[in-house]
Order: structure tokens, then C-alpha cells, then sequence
């Protein structure tokens, strides 16, 4: 027994010591890494950036430390880190050219993507070369790729090329099969996002918008390939609709798509080429987690504020959005945050990047009542990303100036009320009986037991009308025009960005850097620089704050939902939003 117990003891405390030791070992790993990533960085001469497209590219990407210790290969990459990554690169003698590697590779939107064609395009405005290899690319890495010098194709791969759709999903008939349907209550014939909910498919006006919006997407990426390949627009909707997409892969250069077919042991050559470097020679090399590193300017001058706004629109943390995961603008924080660069003295103006296709509607009522206050004391200019619709409009408008970028998605002027009728699931299906006593008139008003009769919905549309005449009013007076003019263009429609700018709805086309200036110029300062805020969370935060139990699940059913995660997670959130929405559709896909 006494061997039994010497044992035992051994054993727990083997245990404990070797926790502790790994724990030490995990600390000691997480300040190497912090410390190696804050360490400058230094580039040495020839060097070639390196971009590899794959992963996710999202508006703003958090360092997440618990991914570099648990191995997690995917990747997130931040809009705000390509493109300043690209400028640096630009601004660097060291630094003679830049390869793109794609790869899998997930974007947000096609304004994220313009944003960094045309930085990559400065780039080569200043003298330097891009050369874009790919295995495969899809349709949105060969426009991002179409920039280049020179475009290079494995022998044996592809160039997706079939033009744009966008295909909404609609859940009216999944919904009933478990005894439960909408009740709305909207303004705007245009306000296609209950629609999902409560139709069989596209209403006539939202086919019309999102047939805009679609031929204007194409557009723009037809526009800018063609004048990089040298390919008219006309031969380049023919290689679309002949879906050249699986075409023998040596038609790609007898096309002008690509220029040349190279197995990968090959790309190194025709980097040494480009930059006159003997077979033998190394080729140094650095990427965007390097560039962070790197010193990219100075920070002279008056501060320019560059707060970032990105995801749902939701009335607290707690609220939750109709997304678990995601980033979320979350109204008191942002409220609180804007409220602080409003009263720091070193704060000269504020640019409000704005990515958002809305949320509640009262947390945008909230915002807009902080930028109206802000703006009140020093410059607001909006920068807006690959959406700032409905509530991202909302609190855009009152700003100084708005800029957005000619596939930006905007405006969608109007709000809903959408409430789930849970009665059938209760009563017919799981046979759940209710009684009723009540004091007054309307006292069970909103119960589960029933849907809402006439005169309630009466009484909730005249809630909602109040709503769309309070947003459409906050439009007339942030953008000076006359409530009637602002009614043509609300009504709920979406608009692209350069749809929206010829109506003036904003008021320059381009991306963050304009917006910047234009801040700087309203606030009368020559010397500057920006400060990014809200700051990302730091490693001890994000060690702290480790993703719930439930991440891995989640993630398992990402991977096997595939596209209908999304509509799935909408479905099981459904209680968690803000019954009164100023939003665009839940879920576009323009694939």
C-alpha cells in the first residue's frame, strides 16, 4: 500500500511539475514571439515583398497569439496591413519589386479588393515591378493579379473567368416546416433584407437594385483587367460567357490573360530576371508580417484619427448580433470611443472607416448622435469600405465629407421590423396551450401565443414609418438637400458607390489615403500622421480572453456547412437582434 500511494504521489507530482514547466515554456514562447514582432525590422538592398494570396482577407485583422501557439494554419489577413504594407514597400529603396502568389484566398467585398489593385498599381506608377504566379486563380485573385508586369500560370493550371452573380437565399418555406414565420413591418420598396424571411424568392424592385449593382461590380473589374492586359472589355465578356474558365490552359496566353506558363521551380528565374540577378544570386525576401515591422514613415505632425468600424451594428456586446462570430460595431463602446477622441486635444480630425451593412437601428441613432457631436468640435470624414448601407449609411451621413470606393455598397435609406411568430412551433407542432387574463386592451401585446393582429401591426408601422422619416430627416440635414430629394433615392435601394456619388449620397470616389487628405485639409494641418483606433488587443488580452469552449465546434461546423453556415447560425440567433433593423440583406454572396 505504501508503494501504492509513493506512487501516486509521484505521479501528481510529475504532473504538477511539468505543468508548471510548460507553462513557464508557453509564457516564455509567447514573450519571444512579442518580442521578435516588435522588433524593427530591417530590409536589406534587393528585396521582393511577397504577398501570398490565401486565407482570409477581412477590413482589419487581429494579431491572434493562441493561433501561433496552437499551429493554426489559416490565415487572416487585414485590409489596413496589405495596403500599408504596399505603401512601405513603395516608399523603400531596398525594395525593387513585389510577387503575388495566389492561392485560396477569401475577400470581404470587391471594393477591398479595388482598394488593393490600386495600391498596387501606385506601386508600379513608381517605377518598381509586380510579377503574379498562380496554380489557380480565382476570379478575384486574377483581378487583384491582372496588375502585374508580368502574370505567370503553372502548365497544368487555371484562370476562373465567368463574370458575376449574386444568389440570395430565402428560408420562408424551411421556417414553416418548424411552425414558425415573420411578421413585418418595413418602409422602402427597395428594403429587400426581410425578404429572406418572408418570400419565395426576389421582389421586382430588389432584382432591379441587385441587377445595378451586379452590372456595376463587373463593370469596374472588366474596366480595370482590360486596361492592364490591354484586352477590350467586349473580348473579355466573351471570354466570360464562352466560360473559358476550363479551357486548355495554353489558350490563357494566346488570350493575354497570362503571359507566360511556369512550373514554381521556375518563378525564381523569372524573379532574378526582372531583377538582373545572375542564376546563382539570392533573392531576399519579406512579407506582410515583416512589413509591420518595418518603419514606414514618420509621426511628425498633427495626429489624424482613423477609427475603425466594421461588422453588425448592435446596441451592446451582450445584445450579440445576428452573427456569433465576426467583428461587431457595438453602439455604447463606440459611443465612448469617439466621445475620448472628441476631447483629446491632440486629435486634430477623425476619419470614420465604415464597413457595415447596418444593424439596429436605435445603436445607429446612438452613432450618428456621437459624430454629430464630434463633428461639432473637429473634422469627420467617412471612409467607406466594401459596404456602408442602411445603418453604416446612417452613420456616415451627418460626417463633413464621405468617400467611398466605386463598388462600395451604400445607401439602402430605410428600416424594418421583423418579429418571429413562434405560435404554430408551440401550439401545433410541440402542443403547448395557452390561457389569458388581462388588464388593459393590449397588456399580452407581443406574446408568444399568438401572431399580432391588425390593429397591433397598425400600431408597429406607425413605429417604423417614425423610424424611416427620423433616418431619412438625419440624411437631408448631414448631406444638405431637401427631404423630398432624398426620398427618390431611399426607399430602401442599395447603391454602388459610383452610382451613389453621381446622386450625392458621398461626395469623392477612393479609397482610406483620400480620405485622409481630405481630413487633413478640413483641419488645416500640412504635417500629419494617422494613429489607428480602437487598438487591437494586446497578447496578454488575447491570452486572457481565449475564444469560448465552443470555438471548435463552430469551426467543425463551418468547415462541413460550408455556405450554409451563415444562413444556419442566422436561424439559431434569430432572438438575439434588435427587433427594429436598418440593414441590407443578411447575406449577400457575389460570387
Amino acid at each position: 500500500m505504501k508503494d501504492f500511494f509513493k506512487q501516486m504521489f509521484a505521479t501528481i507530482a510529475g504532473i504538477l511539475v511539468l505543468t508548471i514547466v510548460t507553462g513557464i515554456l508557453g509564457v516564455m514562447s509567447i514573450v519571444g514571439m512579442v518580442a521578435s514582432g516588435s522588433a524593427t525590422k530591417n530590409v536589406s538592398d534587393n528585396t521582393v515583398l511577397v504577398i501570398n494570396l490565401q486565407g482570409v482577407m477581412e477590413e482589419r485583422a487581429e494579431d491572434n497569439i493562441m493561433a501561433e501557439l496552437t499551429g493554426q494554419t489559416m490565415q487572416n489577413i487585414g485590409l489596413d496591413d496589405m495596403l500599408n504594407a504596399i505603401e512601405k514597400a513603395k516608399n523603400n529603396e531596398n525594395i525593387k519589386g513585389i510577387y503575388i502568389e495566389a492561392g485560396l484566398f477569401s475577400v470581404d467585398s470587391y471594393a477591398s479588393m479595388q482598394a488593393v489593385r490600386r495600391a498596387l498599381a501606385d506601386f508600379r506608377k513608381s517605377g518598381k515591378w509586380i510579377v503574379a504566379y498562380g496554380d489557380t486563380y480565382t476570379q478575384g485573385t486574377y483581378y487583384l493579379a491582372s496588375v502585374a508586369d508580368k502574370v505567370l500560370l503553372n502548365p497544368s493550371g487555371q484562370i476562373d473567368w465567368h463574370g458575376v452573380a449574386a444568389q440570395p437565399m430565402f428560408l420562408k418555406d424551411l421556417m414553416a416546416k418548424f411552425g414558425i414565420k415573420m411578421q413585418l413591418a418595413k418602409v422602402g420598396k427597395y428594403k429587400s433584407a426581410p425578404e429572406m424571411f418572408t418570400a419565395d424568392g426576389m421582389s421586382e424592385p430588389n432584382r432591379e437594385q441587385m441587377t445595378a449593382y451586379i452590372k456595376g461590380i463587373w463593370e469596374n473589374v472588366c474596366k480595370e483587367v482590360s486596361a492592364s492586359r490591354k484586352i477590350s472589355v467586349e473580348t473579355l465578356n466573351t471570354y466570360a460567357d464562352n466560360f473559358i474558365t476550363l479551357d486548355d490552359t495554353k489558350n490563357y496566353v494566346k488570350y493575354k490573360l497570362a503571359d507566360k506558363l511556369v512550373y514554381t521551380d521556375e518563378i525564381k528565374g523569372e524573379i532574378r530576371k526582372m531583377m538582373k540577378l545572375d542564376k546563382d544570386d539570392d533573392i531576399n525576401t519579406v512579407g506582410l508580417a515583416d512589413m509591420k515591422q518595418l518603419k514606414g514613415g514618420k509621426d511628425k505632425g498633427d495626429e489624424i484619427a482613423v477609427y475603425y468600424a466594421y461588422g453588425d451594428i448592435v446596441d451592446s456586446e451582450a445584445g450579440g448580433s445576428m452573427m456569433s462570430q465576426g467583428h461587431k460595431i457595438v453602439g455604447t463602446k463606440v459611443c465612448k470611443d469617439l466621445e475620448k477622441l472628441m476631447n483629446d486635444d491632440d486629435v486634430k480630425a477623425v476619419v470614420l472607416r465604415v464597413n457595415s451593412g447596418g444593424g439596429s437601428a436605435y445603436a445607429s441613432e446612438q452613432i450618428w448622435h456621437s459624430v454629430k457631436k464630434l463633428k461639432e468640435k473637429k473634422p469627420v470624414v467617412v471612409s467607406m469600405g466594401g459596404m456602408a448601407a442602411s445603418g453604416g449609411y446612417y452613420i456616415s451621413c451627418v460626417s463633413n465629407w464621405i468617400v467611398a470606393e466605386p463598388t462600395t455598397l451604400t445607401g439602402s435609406i430605410g428600416i424594418f421590423g421583423m418579429f418571429p411568430d413562434m405560435s404554430g412551433l408551440l401550439t401545433q407542432k410541440l402542443g403547448v396551450k395557452f390561457d389569458e387574463v388581462k388588464t388593459n386592451k393590449h397588456s399580452a401585446f407581443g406574446t408568444q401565443a399568438r401572431p399580432f393582429n391588425e390593429e397591433e401591426m397598425a400600431y408597429l408601422n406607425a413605429y417604423i414609418d417614425r423610424g424611416y422619416n427620423l433616418f431619412r430627416n438625419r440624411v437631408a440635414e448631414g448631406r444638405k438637400m431637401k427631404t423630398e430629394n432624398v426620398e427618390k433615392l431611399a426607399q430602401g435601394r442599395v447603391w454602388l458607390g459610383q452610382d451613389a456619388w453621381r446622386n450625392k449620397l458621398v461626395d469623392e470616389l477612393g479609397g482610406l489615403d483620400k480620405a485622409v487628405a481630405k481630413a487633413a485639409a478640413l483641419a488645416k494641418v500640412k504635417e500629419y500622421h494617422t494613429a489607428a483606433y480602437p487598438a487591437k488587443a494586446d497578447w496578454m488580452e488575447q491570452f486572457m480572453n481565449k475564444a469560448s469552449s465552443g470555438s471548435y465546434i463552430d469551426n467543425s461546423m463551418r468547415a462541413a456547412l460550408g455556405e450554409y453556415y451563415e444562413p444556419f447560425m442566422l436561424l439559431k440567433d434569430i432572438n438575439k437582434q434588435n427587433a427594429i433593423q436598418a440593414r441590407i440583406p443578411y447575406i449577400i454572396k457575389v460570387k
